[in-house]
């Protein structure tokens, strides 16, 4: 005992800044996690099909769908986070508790994997900012399959570069594995091709008698990429190419690609800093900091530092393909750049440490500053909560008083999806309302009013508009939510 409390004494005295660093962010993303986890349409809809999996009832073959153009994701999300609604007894909160964890987890990659390709310096000053960067925190801190990307990108490159130092197998193999599921949880994961595309034929083309082992080696990169994306394929076939004629609209349509001029680069890259720093971000400063990485990435090319030439051409060359995308950059759109970028800017820092101590006080200034700016959007620390999960469960609680047949359904206003919320728990609780959308009359209709909407009788949204209420027979208030009850008169 003496000598495992010794070695474990040596080891939080060596590394007590990285733990220290990972412990603050642990409780960032863990602090009042239920009273404040978002609990919407999305992450209503994502419940209901994970519980369906969990009780073996459906076994999804697809995501969940684009917000633009419907295209579905792969399935992967909800099984590898099934488990977590599973531990947590199908309380919904158990999936923000699985997303934060996996956050949590990804600190300690990201530690791991700069200190490998780097050195500790890098490490922990990119572990520091990957811990307190508010948009990271926040992404951390509710159940929705983008906010997985950071992880699963990082770990994507990983496996991608090893592979290509390594000439293994298992590491080809692992990389389409990852690079799949990172396109599953959203398809702007697609932008890592680009670079890859890049690193990947400068190797190919850098020794001409390997050639035939690494089209081998592709191949099952190719191979597990392939298929691991089987479901998704497999609903395709079943469905007529649904979702291939989908994606293929949405190209069509203009929707997917914007006009591919430099502004939109740099304006993609303002937002990008925006969301980091937490601070406004003109496009004018983008573009100067965007040329001085620009400046140091063909300066890197003279020293030969492999691993950091690699990080800037993930970096700029998936940033180059989401610029494309000509709608508004929401934070999540760019979760697969964070780790990239952080790493640039931890790598260029580092240099400022190995200088006098005006470099080192410039380096720690900056990080204050970074803190401090992120720091003031932590308002789950002195705010009070929205407690989503509990005002759903009170709806839900609610309806199922009220609920006089087994035929009826839910909806709600002035957001349709956002019903899926009480229709989780009602199904939990073993009344389940008719599917969405559903062909079938219900004998009862439950409509939540979350904001001011009327009228409720003629209402045009389809939900309403089908069951064709003639009556109000119930109104209730829930925490400032109007729930009716409608039924109608058969002729």
């Amino acid at each position: 005992m003496r000598r495992i409390f010794s070695a474990l004494t040596n080891i939080v005295a060596k590394n007590w800044i990285i733990i220290v660093t990972i412990a603050a962010a642990s409780f960032l993303r863990l602090y009042r996690l239920t009273e404040f986890a978002r609990f919407l349409g999305d992450e209503g809809r994502d419940a209901i099909v994970v519980k369906r999996i969990i009780i073996f009832e459906h076994f999804p073959a697809v995501g969940a769908p684009t917000s633009v153009g419907q295209v579905y994701l792969g399935p992967f999300y909800y099984y590898f986070i099934a488990p977590w609604l599973a531990l947590f007894k199908l309380d919904p909160v158990g999936l923000a508790y699985g997303v934060a964890v996996f956050s949590i987890v990804f600190l300690a990659v990201i530690y791991l994997l700069t200190r490998h390709f780097f050195n500790e310096r890098v490490a922990i000053i990119a572990t520091f900012l990957t811990s307190f960067s508010y948009v990271l925190i926040e992404l951390s801190r509710f159940s929705w399959n983008p906010n997985l990307l950071p992880l699963f990108s990082m770990l994507t490159v990983f496996f991608f570069l090893k592979a290509l130092k390594n000439k293994s197998k298992v590491f080809y193999f692992l990389f389409g594995v990852f690079f799949s599921f990172s396109v599953q949880l959203h398809y702007l994961a697609m932008s890592l091709a680009l670079p890859v595309l890049i690193i990947g034929l400068e190797d190919f083309l850098s020794n001409v008698k390997s050639r035939g082992e690494k089209i081998i080696n592709y191949s099952i990169s190719v191979a597990s990429f392939v298929f691991f994306m089987i479901p998704l394929l497999i609903f395709d076939l079943r469905h007529n190419f649904l979702n291939s004629r989908n994606f293929v609209r949405l190209f069509q349509s203009g929707e997917a690609i914007g006009d591919g001029k430099i502004f939109t680069l740099v304006s993609t890259f303002s937002d990008l800093n925006q969301y980091l720093f937490s601070i406004s971000f003109n496009n004018v400063l983008a573009l100067v900091l965007f040329v001085i990485i620009l400046v140091l990435f063909f300066f890197n090319l003279q020293k030969k530092e492999y691993y950091f030439r690699a990080f800037i051409i993930f970096f700029i060359g998936s940033l180059i393909v989401i610029s494309l995308y000509p709608g508004v950059k929401h934070p999540h759109y760019l979760g697969m750049l964070y780790p990239f970028y952080i790493i640039v800017i931890a790598r260029i820092l580092s240099d400022f440490l190995k200088r006098g101590i005006f470099d080192k006080v410039l380096v720690f200034m900056f990080l204050i500053a970074f803190l401090f700016l992120n720091s003031k959007n932590y308002l789950f620390l002195k705010e009070e909560p929205n407690n989503q999960i509990g005002l759903a469960k009170n709806i839900a609680q609610k309806i199922y008083e009220n609920v006089k047949t087994d035929k009826f359904t839910v909806t709600s206003l002035p957001e349709k999806y956002s019903d899926s919320t009480y229709r989780y728990f009602l199904e939990i609780w073993g009344k389940r309302p008719n599917e969405t959308d559903s062909m079938e009359k219900a004998d009862e209709l439950f409509v939540v009013c979350e904001k001011k909407c009327s009228p409720i009788i003629g209402n045009p949204l389809w939900d309403i508009a089908y069951f064709a209420p003639t009556e109000i027979v119930g109104e209730w208030r829930v925490r400032g939510v109007k729930i009716y009850k409608l039924t109608r008169h058969e002729n």
